[in-house]
């Protein structure tokens, strides 16, 4: 098998990650694999907010947590209740993804460099997360402004990053194959 097809298909989502960060010059390469996606119009309309600092995590984990747990859908609130989950899953890096407000396709053009991150990431041994849920901590403009994103731009997502556990392996997954139609 191709071995870029065979990186796509064994990357997975980790949530269980040593605690030593990842080196700066790994951290660099993932952010250059990211301003390498391709964006509509060439907007290129991406920031990266790295955030190593384990305290700061642990807050935003702490404001994401208790507002989910105020959630009227039952999953978000449990994991939100739960003393065991941590929104970043304990990862020494987490990078917030934001986009340029009024780019054309800043929402999709920020999923290609995610994709391009998580991608890269797994290629060096990295262990990675999409993080959706932090967009609870989204809706606070106090805790945003602890993001230091440059005007103009909103926050999406976030990315775990960190070396994987090694006493834990992911799950295989299985796809759905019942997706594609064809018109010839």
């Amino acid at each position: 098998m191709n071995e870029f097809i065979n990186l796509i298909k064994t990357r997975r989502s980790i949530r269980r990650f040593l605690p030593e960060q990842i080196k700066d010059e790994e951290l660099q390469t993932i952010i250059d694999a990211a301003i390498h996606a391709p964006s509509g119009h060439n907007e290129q309309p991406w920031h990266f907010t790295v955030i190593q600092n384990k305290e700061l995590l642990d807050h935003f984990n702490a404001v994401i947590k208790k507002l989910m747990s105020e959630s009227g859908v039952d999953w978000i609130s449990a994991i939100g209740r739960s003393e065991k989950s941590h929104i970043f899953h304990h990862a020494p890096t987490v990078i917030i993804v934001s986009g340029k407000k009024g780019a054309y396709s800043a929402l999709v053009d920020c999923s290609a460099a995610t994709q391009n991150m998580l991608l890269a990431a797994h290629s060096m041994g990295i262990g990675s997360c999409w993080i959706g849920l932090v967009n609870f901590l989204f809706k606070i403009k106090e805790e945003v402004q602890k993001l230091s994103i440059p005007e103009g731009y909103e926050p999406f997502y976030a990315i775990a990053l960190g070396y994987p556990d090694p006493s834990f392996q992911p799950r295989q997954i299985e796809r759905k194959k019942d997706v594609v139609n064809y018109i010839k």
